[in-house]
């Protein structure tokens, strides 16, 4: 089989990998898709983001779908030929944080094509995988590239749970990239009245109209674009921070109501905060990583028709042309999520 593999900054190779059968409890799938992520990204222009930097070659991907060509002993829940989205997250269920119910935050997590751990966590971007079948979540009636999707939707449901109810609240989305604009969809799911949206493209603020956005906002041709929502010490209750840029953080708290909560999201290394606002208006300040649960509902709400990530899939090419895909990806004039075809 054919894997996509990163070696150093804008050295990515496709590599031949042997092909093992599907251990007890595993599966294996024919890959169909896989969505470029924004850490694929900054292993591919960076060779890494903050402390975490590439020491070996590592498979890229995490956000992927595929369909079951063969099933490992005692695996009676699926069957051969379906359509499954592939959850990246694989905590080892026996540390004190999986125990207590924090598997996001497990203590030997296994998540696909990671290079925080050493050696590195190889990832998903290959034309084979083997996974666990509690791994795979069946995606009857959605297309192999919807079902790619559950992965950063799931990011954006665990933020959304992060934030708390939502029903009538304002909320504001700094940085409208793919999680940025999933997020305005799983805000909208979950109640919120009137969102607001800033980035610095056009392209992207198009998308989060798409996505259901009442107010959008380019940072580069508004000056002050918040000041409106700062009246009466402000008037956002929720703000969700995808960019991972300080004056985007800043100019949110600034907007922000007493009492309302901040959910991180963007990971760009430290960041400053202006502590004081933040304690004069009695703001909770949450981080927010990865999901776990939340991937097996982000499928259901696709399946049913409740959340439609189709709009945002803006382009597919096949695995050879991977380098071209992980350029388009990187241009926020042209794309909201480059996905790649494995077939």
């Amino acid at each position: 089989m054919k894997s996509l593999v990163i070696h150093a900054p804008r050295d990515l190779r496709i590599e031949d990998h042997p092909v093992t059968p599907p251990a007890a409890g595993e599966v294996q799938i024919t890959m169909a898709a896989g969505g470029i992520c924004g850490s694929d990204l900054h292993y591919y222009q960076n060779g890494g983001f903050g402390a975490v930097k590439l020491r070996e070659p590592m498979i890229l991907g995490h956000e992927v779908s595929g369909h079951i060509a063969a099933l490992g002993e005692g695996v009676t829940t699926l069957k051969v030929g379906q359509l499954v989205a592939v959850s990246p997250s694989r905590p080892c269920a026996e540390c004190e944080f999986c125990l207590s119910g924090q598997p996001n935050q497990c203590l030997n997590m296994r998540f696909y094509g990671s290079a925080m751990p050493f050696p590195h966590i190889q990832g998903a971007f290959s034309q084979v995988l083997n996974a666990k079948a509690a791994q795979c979540a069946v995606a009857d009636g959605l297309t192999a590239g919807e079902a790619a999707m559950a992965e950063p939707l799931a990011v954006c449901l665990h933020a959304v749970r992060q934030a708390g109810p939502l029903l009538g609240k304002t909320v504001l989305v700094t940085g409208c990239g793919p999680i940025g604009v999933l997020c305005i969809l799983a805000a909208r799911r979950a109640g919120a009245d009137h969102v607001v949206a800033t980035d610095m493209s056009d392209f992207t603020l198009e998308k989060a109209r798409e996505a259901g956005a009442d107010v959008t906002f380019n940072v580069t041709k508004v000056d002050k674009p918040l000041q409106p929502y700062m009246s009466d010490k402000g008037q956002v209750d929720v703000l969700f921070e995808c960019s991972g840029a300080v004056t985007a953080l800043t100019a949110g708290i600034h907007a922000m109501r007493p009492g309302g909560t901040i959910v991180q999201l963007g990971l760009s290394g430290d960041m400053s905060v202006p502590m004081m606002a933040i304690t004069a208006k009695e703001l909770s300040l949450k981080g927010s990583f990865r999901f776990h649960e939340e991937f097996f509902t982000g499928v259901s709400l696709m399946q049913k028709g409740l959340i439609d990530v189709k709009p945002f899939i803006t382009q597919t090419l096949p695995m050879k042309d991977a380098i071209e895909a992980f350029e388009l990806a990187s241009d926020r004039t042209r794309a909201m999520k480059t996905q790649i075809e494995f077939a």
